[in-house]
């Protein structure tokens, strides 16, 4: 696979999901991001354990469930138990005491494990786990709420990771405030997928499949030059 686009769902609209799914799977989209959210880690509460069990059953694409829950070891076998083979868990290392003991429960389940680095968090902080994980989700904007703007400052902790991430052999996602410009400068550098939501995707007045069309352009473009 080229470059990876996911479709967030806290973006979607509920009133009509099963037709969003269908939609975004019929356009081209590659997988489903899945935000999980406590109230308690991130100051809101999003999708919940059973839209993550819907969706699951809603589509044969992979899912990508984002754990912004304190503590995930104390639940994550309720997320991994309806979760298929090959899907990816990513957790906030801030919110575990031992997150590599989570991250092993999600590599024993035959699922990716990945961690989720916001804006504030250091690589320093997490470089032992990046020998663990498969995937890097890397937070553009603090977690938490949809539409909110791209924190330039994110931009050195990027190019790190990116430097790291041969060596490391983990892949790298982009989440937040996902433009155009962003995949056009952070892909050819090897960003290997993105996470689209409101700023690119949801709310457009326009059919997925023309919108996913559009970016995979840019894609054809980037891999062309």
């Amino acid at each position: 696979m080229g470059l990876e686009l996911t479709a967030s769902l806290m973006c979607a609209d509920y009133g009509n999901l099963e037709k969003e799914i269908r939609e975004l799977d019929e356009g081209g989209i590659d997988s489903f991001h899945i935000d999980i959210m406590d109230g308690r880690f991130v100051p809101n509460f999003a999708m919940s354990l059973n839209d993550m069990k819907y969706i699951a059953g809603a589509t044969k694409k992979p899912l990508d469930v984002h754990l912004m829950i304190e503590h995930p070891n104390n639940n994550v076998h309720l997320f991994l138990q309806n979760l298929r083979k090959g899907d990816t868990v990513y957790i906030h290392p801030e919110a575990e005491y031992h997150p590599s003991t989570t991250l092993q429960k999600i590599i024993d389940a035959g699922m990716i494990p990945g961690i989720a680095i916001n804006p504030g968090t250091s690589i320093e902080t997490v470089f032992e786990m990046l020998r663990i994980v498969k995937k890097v989700l890397i937070m553009s904007v603090n977690p938490g709420n949809a539409g909110q703007m791209f924190l330039p400052y994110v931009g050195k902790k990027i190019n790190k990771l990116l430097l790291l991430r041969k060596e490391m052999e983990f892949k790298t996602y982009w989440d937040g405030a996902c433009s155009a410009d962003k995949i056009l400068k952070y892909a050819p550098q090897g960003m290997d997928g993105f996470v689209l939501g409101t700023t690119l995707l949801f709310n457009k007045g326009r059919p997925y499949k023309e919108i996913i069309k559009e970016i995979r352009h840019y894609c054809d473009e980037i891999n062309n030059n």
